[in-house]
């Protein structure tokens, strides 16, 4: 059985409605391919979390393709076209490549271990972040037939109070732990710590599935469960390397010598410039804070920077902004660019520059970049950020950006 959602990598903050066509063609895509299941993506997504009205939206073009055509009724729409099938043969020789290699890593945990599927991914997503920037690859109303003067509709945005929700959540588990018999919880949680320290190939080892099941009847949290098995097995710790030389590849060359676009190039100069004048390379450290467990849009930025000749340095996934501020810190960065796209920039952005100024490295330059609405981008700038890039941003035009301030601010220090 299939399970299929749209892309939420084709969603544009700039002409937003134009969202809902991308998320209908995808739609329809999944259902002539025969999926059983379907989650379709509001049009708001790259400007906050959905509102009541743009999940309807989404729910509703489900609920036409199902009741308004007959696609569902067809076993197979496409039956017969030598275009489908020839499409079909090169994605299934594709894949045999693809599963042949994690076959010879030794199968998926051991692929995985290695960093290869993330690898891949991020690789992908560069390159298509390459072709959208250089326009190659044409988003409608983001590098192609733009509303220049700025007169797109603004649609409504959901705003989450994250101080209300923290309060909601403390007193849920205050009173959950309150109610619970608490030696049947603590005895749950020692039963699926020994389950995870005991020998898998154990045939009288119980079940950690069944044992985590019993901890949630005892009443005890995710959080609670999962540091149960983290005392058995420690934390995992995925690769956070940066994939090189894909994003300039990609984007592009002019000119017989075979160098880069001339766009890359003024980058690239700037940077050497700075590295000259300054005796090192502009420093930026990517960082993800909070429960934000979506980290391809920092790799692709974090690969595009590193190819413009920035050194980067990637932050692993739910830091704290205490976390990342000593980073930073060790790292002697100039910038720090938080990813965000969970709807924490309100609370986390002010906790890091308030960690950076405790730790006297307010000078560290603070930018925002990925799903924050507009109308939050004054409150960010009042509370510690000199630049907000949103989705459909161009990669060389931030750098050129973020260069000026790194500059700006060495000036007014000497």
């Amino acid at each position: 059985r299939t399970h299929c959602q749209t892309s939420g990598y084709s969603l544009t903050e700039r002409d937003p409605y134009n969202n809902i066509v991308r998320t209908t063609v995808e739609a329809m895509a999944a259902v002539f391919g025969g999926t059983q299941s379907l989650h379709t993506n509001s049009f708001d997504e790259a400007i906050a979390l959905p509102t009541d009205f743009s999940a309807k939206l989404a729910r509703n073009t489900q609920l036409i393709l199902q009741e308004e055509t007959a696609i569902p009724r067809v076993v197979d729409p496409w039956g017969g076209s030598d275009f489908m099938e020839a499409l079909t043969d090169k994605m299934e020789a594709h894949a045999r490549e693809i599963i042949e290699e994690v076959e010879g890593l030794g199968g998926m945990t051991r692929a995985i271990e290695a960093g290869m599927p993330k690898a891949r991914i991020e690789e992908s997503a560069a390159r298509l972040q390459a072709r959208i920037d250089s326009g190659q690859q044409v988003v409608v109303g983001v590098n192609k037939y733009r509303t220049e003067d700025g007169g797109e509709e603004s649609p409504e945005v959901l705003q989450i109070d994250n101080a209300a929700v923290l309060e909601g959540q403390l007193s849920k588990l205050e009173r959950i732990r309150a109610l619970r018999d608490p030696a049947a919880a603590e005895a749950a949680l020692e039963a699926l710590t020994a389950a995870g320290r005991a020998d898998p190939a154990d045939s009288s080892t119980p079940n950690l599935m069944a044992l985590a099941v019993d901890a949630a009847r005892a009443r005890c949290t995710v959080g609670e469960i999962s540091d149960a098995l983290e005392a058995a097995w420690g934390r995992y710790t995925p690769h956070s390397s940066v994939v090189s030389g894909v994003y300039r590849s990609e984007y592009g060359s002019e000119g017989p010598d075979g160098g880069v676009s001339d766009e890359l190039r003024a980058v690239e100069d700037a940077v050497e410039a700075f590295a000259a004048r300054a005796g090192r390379r502009p420093r930026v450290l990517v960082a993800k804070m909070g429960q934000d467990g979506h980290d391809r849009g920092a790799k692709v930025i974090a690969t595009a920077f590193a190819d413009l000749g920035f050194d980067v340095d990637v932050g692993p996934l739910f830091q704290t902004p205490e976390e990342a501020a000593r980073d930073a810190i060790e790292n002697d960065v100039h910038v720090i660019g938080i990813s965000s796209l969970a709807a924490g920039h309100k609370t986390l952005v002010p906790a890091l520059a308030k960690a950076l100024k405790d730790e006297g490295a307010d000078d560290i330059i603070i930018i925002c970049g990925g799903v924050i609405p507009q109308q939050d981008y004054e409150f960010l700038k009042k509370a510690g950020a000199s630049a907000i890039f949103g989705p459909g941003t161009n990669i060389p035009d931030s750098a050129r950006e973020i260069l000026a301030l790194i500059r700006e601010k060495r000036q007014r220090a000497a």
